[in-house]
């Protein structure tokens, strides 16, 4: 693997202490210590990443290569010291890896051990120098775990801290994965803390809020929420594979305050995740999100851009102050430290579209079809025509059955309550028709059919559609 910056350095090494704790059956913690070291000219910034999870495994360093230029080889040698002890292991080992030695036999020096006197504990440390600028760092790698807390580890906390007087705690942030603002049970499934970390980054606006917004969102029931799941077929190594798509809508009055002003705007953030840490969309996925048919859900898609290791879809016709949110994350149910992955484009499709229909077919009048959003701008006129039909007429027999349908009374109807529960009806059965997946559509049903109430055209009044219609005296 190719780093070409200090800061994706540093998220390499966040990503192998994320895997390490993942194999580990016990809570782990990482840290993030960004120190400023004043006395050397320029000053130097010593980066450590630790973790309590299993002892590190040096290939994962053997094929870390560092991008260097002219200007990246002033700011950093590549020198990293590697401080790693497994549980039966009885000392703890020290090394240095040199990451822009081009020899193999050169990159990696064992230094000193220390016996652990019989202590039993495992875990990993990467420490190295660079004269970066501690404010960019620290930015950079904050905004980092600020995305990473999406996954919601149930088992690992991560903490940055940053001492930048050279007095560790002169500065203190942190960043717990396990504790959040909604808690979720240790049984929740991985979708399910997706699904809530996207929910909590919604209703914060996007941005690093303590609090959720009261003035948009009062709970997450305001939300429309639509899961998927798909699992890469395959060679043995891809069964393990799982891809998991999280789409959330929200609507929301016009801002009242800057805060509440997502740095997007109306484009939908699109976030993907790997083996539980934030990374760049790959291409198959990106191919996948133009392959959506966005029309069937009322969509037209108009350009895809990348920003900050995020994709960001910009729409023809999304409705104000509507928002569309997306996480995708693909993982491995165990961990190989061997090769470089991606989700193909039908894996992430699959898992997208499970989401979408999922979300379709929960939430009425939500991600209708551009087809049926335009029978829906008829249903007004056609609901008022059927109403002045009914209120017309001088069959009290013919109303009563038609308020039985609708569920009004007659003597308390008034002309703008029925036009609006027709309309109700209409737009209620063009949904479920619309929600039906392509593969099994059928005809829809009779628009006004409940569970109390059919129309049977065998009964002696109403033989057939003509003699119903002429039974009416207008």
């Amino acid at each position: 693997m190719e780093v070409s910056s200090v800061q994706n350095l540093c998220k390499h090494l966040i990503f192998c202490a994320i895997q390490r704790c993942r194999m580990s059956d016990e809570l782990c913690r990482i840290s993030i210590v960004l120190k400023l070291c004043p006395e050397f000219n320029p000053p130097l910034v010593r980066i450590s990443v630790s973790d309590t999870g299993v002892g590190c495994n040096l290939k994962e360093f053997e094929a870390l290569r560092y991008a260097t230029n002219p200007i990246s080889a002033s700011k950093f040698d590549g020198v990293i010291t590697i401080t790693t002890t497994g549980i039966s292991d009885n000392e703890i080992h020290t090394f240095s890896l040199n990451i822009n030695e081009t020899i193999s036999s050169g990159r990696l020096t064992k230094l000193s051990s220390i016996s652990k006197c019989g202590a039993k504990f495992s875990g990993t440390e990467a420490v190295l120098s660079t004269a970066e600028s501690l404010n960019d760092l620290q930015s950079d790698i904050s905004l980092f775990l600020h995305k990473m807390s999406m996954v919601k580890l149930p088992t690992v906390a991560v903490e940055l801290l940053v001492d930048s007087l050279g007095v560790r705690g002169s500065q203190l942030q942190s960043c717990v994965l396990a504790v959040d603002c909604s808690p979720l049970p240790s049984s929740a499934t991985n979708i399910e803390r997706l699904k809530s970390g996207l929910e909590e980054y919604v209703l914060k606006h996007g941005n690093r809020l303590e609090n959720f917004c009261q003035l948009c969102f009062s709970t997450a029931e305001h939300l429309k929420v639509g899961t998927g799941m798909a699992k890469r077929s395959g060679t043995s190594q891809s069964k393990r594979q799982m891809m998991e798509a999280v789409v959330v809508i929200s609507e929301t009055s016009e801002p009242a305050f800057p805060a509440c002003c997502r740095p997007s705007g109306k484009r939908t953030e699109v976030f993907f995740f790997k083996d539980f840490t934030p990374c760049s969309i790959p291409q198959p996925s990106l191919d996948a999100l133009t392959s959506i048919k966005w029309k069937d859900y009322g969509l037209t898609l108009k350009r895809i851009t990348d920003q900050d290791d995020i994709a960001l879809l910009e729409w023809e016709n999304l409705p104000p102050n509507f928002h569309i949110d997306i996480a995708l994350h693909s993982y491995h149910k165990e961990y190989p430290f061997a090769g470089n992955r991606q989700a193909d484009k039908t894996f992430t499709r699959k898992a997208l579209k499970l989401a979408l229909d999922e979300l379709k077919e929960t939430n009425d009048k939500a991600l209708l079809s551009s087809h049926a959003l335009k029978i829906c701008n008829y249903a007004p006129d056609l609901a008022k025509t059927i109403a002045g039909l009914v209120l017309s007429s001088c069959d009290i027999n013919f109303k009563k059955e038609c308020f039985s349908v609708l569920g009004l009374q007659c003597q308390k109807l008034e002309a703008s309550g029925l036009e609006n529960c027709i309309k109700d009806k209409i737009l209620s059965a063009i949904g479920s028709n619309d929600r039906k997946a392509q593969r099994t559509r059928e005809p829809a049903a009779i628009l006004f059919q409940n569970e109390c109430f059919q129309l049977d055209f065998q009964d002696e009044d109403y033989e057939d559609g003509e003699e119903m219609f002429s039974s009416l005296k207008l």
